[in-house]
């Protein structure tokens, strides 16, 4: 069996999809995740088809050391490319030997996969609202935004008082209404500076936030500051783009949980390394996911098969799923868990034509400014 041809699909808001072809007619799908870049990261996979045509896809391991040792430049739209056929390639050679993923990787630890969705609302009492339907559909993991308020003019003006005091209010109104049965994270967005991160921290406290999602910027000095003063569990990572980085965070900020995210940090393959590198530390993994159907397969075969798993971000809005509407067959949702799929390779299937049904966007968000017009965090 011979790699004959990388093909990319662009769909949807920020999708980029990737098929490896071979020539035994056997197909392999994966997905990219520099999502503010997918044209750029599309031309790379072009660039990245002209190394790997007429290799055997089964060699996994030679391939990923190809694409990231062998090559003279890094990033993250190289990354993501480099994800998105690590991905398309495991889907393969599960497909070739007709077993799931997960099967490869070591065998399963778990029969299904914990996760946590999100709650939206213009404020705090909508995403408390919000928050206790969640709660009563059977989820036991809710994850809010803290937000960032504009003025009339589209600038964040907040003051520090009032920031950490209407971020409080929603925690103390999402805790009262699903209870102490449920957990609940507070997801920052990296919108915090140290001070503020670290007063939020100390004024949340006391009602139990599950988790501390990227409270600050990827700044390694800053975080290990934040974690020694603020008794919140931390987790961060999502934009790391190789397991060198992860080492980093590891070893020198005391970190709770890491989130790699497996279209951008180089595929399972670094999945797998980045994972047993948080083992021998007793760290836990929350992988990111913000995107598609191949991105949270590609979770859920890591999730099943590293004894350090923790929970799995899911892009539910307010009890409603997307990918339901983007694969042939959906994830099997009960009571907060993904029931793992049994199908070879990732397990999942796209549907037919999903670029023509979804067209591609390529939505970028924009350029966000504080009230004295200096760029905000993101």
């Amino acid at each position: 069996m011979r790699i004959t041809k990388i093909e990319s699909i662009l769909a949807g808001g920020r999708y980029l999809f990737v098929k490896v072809h071979t020539n035994c007619g056997l197909v392999g799908i994966g997905e990219c995740g520099a999502w503010s870049y997918q044209e750029a990261t599309a031309t790379v996979l072009k660039q990245m088809e002209k190394l790997i045509v007429g290799l055997d896809p089964m060699r996994i391991e030679f391939i990923w050391d190809a694409l990231t040792r062998n090559l003279h430049f890094r990033g993250a739209v190289v990354q993501a490319a480099v994800s998105g056929i690590d991905i398309a390639l495991w889907d393969l050679k599960g497909k070739y030997l007709n077993v799931p993923c997960y099967e490869l990787l070591g065998g399963r630890v778990r029969d299904k996969i914990k996760i946590y969705v999100n709650a939206r609302g213009k404020n705090g009492e909508e995403i408390a609202e919000s928050a206790g339907k969640i709660a009563a559909d059977g989820f036991k993991a809710i994850r809010f935004s803290i937000g960032h308020p504009k003025d009339e003019d589209g600038r964040c003006g907040e003051s520090f008082t009032a920031l950490i005091g209407r971020v409080e209010d929603t925690m103390r109104r999402v805790r009262q209404a699903v209870g102490w049965e449920v957990d609940v994270a507070v997801e920052c967005h990296r919108g915090l500076r140290t001070a503020e991160a670290i007063e939020l921290g100390r004024a949340l406290d006391q009602y139990r936030p599950y988790f501390y999602e990227d409270p600050i910027p990827d700044n390694m000095e800053a975080m290990a500051a934040l974690i020694g003063q603020c008794r919140i569990p931390v987790a961060t990572g999502e934009r790391f783009i190789n397991p060198a980085e992860f080492d980093t965070l590891i070893s020198h900020a005391n970190v709770r949980y890491i989130r790699p995210d497996m279209c951008v940090a180089g595929g399972i393959t670094a999945g797998k390394k980045i994972a047993a590198q948080a083992e021998a530390k007793g760290i836990y993994l929350i992988p990111h996911n913000p995107l598609g159907p191949v991105s949270t397969a590609a979770c859920l075969q890591l999730d099943a098969c590293i004894p350090n798993f923790e929970i799995q971000e899911y892009p539910m809005m307010n009890g409603k799923c997307r990918l339901d509407r983007e694969m042939k067959v959906p994830f099997a949702v009960e009571n907060g868990y993904i029931l793992l799929p049994q199908g070879p390779g990732l397990g999942i299937e796209l549907i037919d034509h999903i670029e023509e049904v979804f067209p591609f966007e390529g939505k970028y968000g924009g350029i966000h400014l504080h009230e004295d017009g200096s760029v905000v965090d993101r």
